[in-house]
């Protein structure tokens, strides 16, 4: 008596290869699917971080009188208390530490030197990351997001372009002062690589580094259908846009802050 297997015909070579090229075809359709609906998905993420930022100005701004809080921290004093008043806004007041708690989380001055929040956290864009050969920035790491500095050009801030003896704001805005809050930029995602600052142009030797900034820092780094990159801004409506730029054409190089009359950036 006969024992075994019957014998069955296999896949030809021909049979196997229509096979590879076949799920090769479909690999090649999909996996590029894969990685927009992933960049789609962070640029989701991107945006609802910054609306709850917005909420958090809000809340702080009904429950301030109406003022928000100061646009740069302690990444501009250091660890140490200053000594000039103009720069105890900075050391107190700082939006990047009075608003994190509205949302439950931690003030940025809590975390240890050199430390930052990760890409997980409220902080940060999903997908801003230093360069690998970037050296670690000061104070307390890098921020992803950052206020518009023009809100409140104060004595110890860079002055309007067409006002280089300066022009004094307060310290603190007073939302009731925004003439067009629809059209005022309030926090924009930031550069976290120098070399692509002024509307990629020129380098910013200090991306990353402050929580207040201009338009030098802007960041494209979220890409639309078509390949064109922009950053999400929150402007002072609490509305959120997609620009590919917020740099001018017109605006002479190397500029700082913008001329005093653009609304953009400027309240009044």
């Amino acid at each position: 008596m006969k024992t075994g297997f019957k014998g069955t015909k296999g896949f030809s070579l021909i049979e196997l290869l229509v096979v590879i090229s076949i799920t090769g075809a479909l690999m090649g359709i999909l996996l590029p699917a894969l990685a927009r609906a992933r960049a789609l998905a962070k640029q989701v993420v991107c945006q609802s971080r910054l609306r709850q930022w917005g909420l958090a100005f809000e809340v702080y701004a009904i429950e301030n009188n109406g003022y928000y809080p100061h646009i740069d921290g302690r990444d501009r004093q250091g660890d140490s208390k200053p000594w000039r008043e103009i720069d105890l806004a900075d050391w107190y007041y700082g939006w990047i530490d009075v608003l994190p708690p509205l949302m439950g989380a931690k003030p940025w001055r809590d975390y240890g030197a050199f430390q930052h929040p990760g890409p997980d956290t409220i902080y940060q864009c999903p997908i801003a990351k230093l360069r690998s050969n970037q050296k670690k920035l000061m104070r307390n790491g890098y921020f992803s997001y950052a206020m518009n500095s023009c809100l409140e050009l104060d004595k110890n801030c860079v002055p309007p372009h067409d006002k280089p003896d300066g022009d004094n704001m307060p310290s603190f805005l007073q939302t009731a002062k925004i003439v067009k809050p629809s059209q005022t930029i309030l926090l924009f995602e930031q550069l976290l690589q120098p070399e692509k600052g002024y509307g990629g142009t020129d380098e910013v030797s200090t991306a990353g580094q402050h929580c207040g900034s201009y338009p030098k820092a802007f960041s494209a780094r979220h890409r639309k259908p078509g390949g064109v990159l922009g950053g999400s801004i929150l402007f002072c409506d609490y509305h959120i846009e997609w620009r590919s730029t917020v740099w001018r054409d017109e605006w002479p190089e190397g500029l700082e802050a913008p001329f005093r009359n653009d609304l953009d950036w400027f309240p009044y």
